[in-house]
């Protein structure tokens, strides 16, 4: 998507579909119901663990898989490979999305939540989670370039499956030993992590991918795209919140108990979404990429995936851990905060890109002398 650089930033929140520029609303809804159903059924935690899948109770294993589902079924799979070929961009990419981010997040976690454990692993959890779904709509919003967030989407659900398991034992069991921390580490295996990771994406990727292959094969890609997919997309915000209910009826006491953690998990979120993309737009400036690259590159890299947070935190730690409760206050943040990095993004394209869409050189050319 290309814009005139003399047209006026669009209303950014107005851009947005309803449900996604209330989302903190919804998701704000959805945690003080479950608080009341908590209340008002005290043993739902117990019921809820009769039947469990993957360590998980089914009906909350369900809207896991569901609130995935949507998200990867709009992935274009096919197009992995049209950007794959420009080898300085996707290293780029990989290096911000698997590298520094996972960093910068446990860094943030341990220097905001080094007394409360359970929260920070859950934020470093979050860290580790690539965006994979709301990044589309950020990048389309700032102009970027939708093919490429597109192939990066894509990419980073596949490396996700491969790689979520091992850094997520690499952050929170390894890595705190090495930094002299073996008391504060936690005792979870590869395989714990694993074992979610392959249920509670691997399975919503698996139905995306033939979704799409077999769909689209059928009926064709424009009434899969916009019909299909409008139809399904939706739900994938019910599957979350469903979940978040679920989640707050289980934790109400302790939630009430313990409001300010609530803000304290917050803190190191809204700092992690500003300095990535901080990062990343300063690094794809100094590489010299265009502004459609740019900010797909830097909303890609901000963005997490909450939603395989949340999954692997439940499965791994339990739906009452302090974990899964720092999963579900990720999007109640991501929102605002993505919002505003937009205008950030469409207030650089005017100051440092032309019209094209290029870098603005640094000084004007000098003049040729004059004969």
């Amino acid at each position: 998507m290309t814009a005139s650089m003399d047209v006026p930033s669009p209303v950014v929140a107005a851009r947005l579909s309803t449900l996604d520029r209330y989302l903190p609303l919804w998701i704000g809804l959805a945690m003080l119901i479950g608080l009341g159903l908590g209340q008002l059924w005290p043993d739902i935690g117990p019921a809820l663990d009769r039947v469990q899948l993957a360590g998980v109770s089914v009906p909350i294993g369900a809207g896991l898989l569901w609130m995935m589902y949507p998200v990867l079924a709009k992935v274009r799979y096919e197009s992995v490979g049209v950007h794959l070929q420009d080898r300085r961009l996707m290293g780029v990419s990989l290096v911000l999305n698997w590298i520094i981010g996972p960093v910068v997040m446990f860094a943030l976690a341990w220097l905001l939540l080094s007394d409360l454990p359970g929260y920070r692993n859950g934020v470093i959890l979050i860290g580790l989670a690539r965006c994979i779904a709301m990044v589309l709509i950020w990048n389309d919003l700032a102009c970027g370039s939708r093919e490429l967030a597109a192939v990066l989407v894509a990419l980073n659900s596949i490396f996700q499956v491969v790689l979520y398991g091992v850094l997520g034992w690499l952050f929170l069991t390894v890595v705190p030993g090495w930094l002299g921390a073996e008391g504060t580490a936690v005792d979870v295996s590869m395989w714990q992590i694993a074992r979610s990771v392959l249920v509670f994406l691997g399975l919503p990727l698996l139905a995306g991918y033939l979704s799409r292959r077999l769909l689209v094969a059928r009926r064709g890609v424009r009434w899969y795209e916009e019909t299909f997919l409008p139809r399904i997309g939706p739900t994938a915000l019910l599957g979350l919140l469903y979940t978040i209910v679920l989640i707050f009826a289980m934790q109400g006491r302790q939630i009430l108990a313990h409001p300010v953690d609530v803000a304290r998990i917050a803190l190191p979120l809204v700092l992690y979404f500003g300095v990535m993309f901080a990062i990343a737009f300063a690094v794809a400036r100094w590489a010299a990429f265009g502004y459609e690259e740019t900010a797909s590159l830097a909303f890609t890299a901000a963005g997490n995936n909450f939603e395989l947070a949340i999954a692997v935190a439940i499965g791994t730690f339990g739906i009452t851990s302090p974990e899964a409760l720092a999963g579900v206050v990720g999007p109640l943040v991501e929102v605002p905060v993505l919002v505003g990095l937009v205008y950030a993004a469409l207030a650089a394209r005017r100051r440092w890109y032309t019209p094209a869409g290029g870098l603005t050189p640094a000084s004007p050319p000098p003049s040729a002398p004059r004969t």
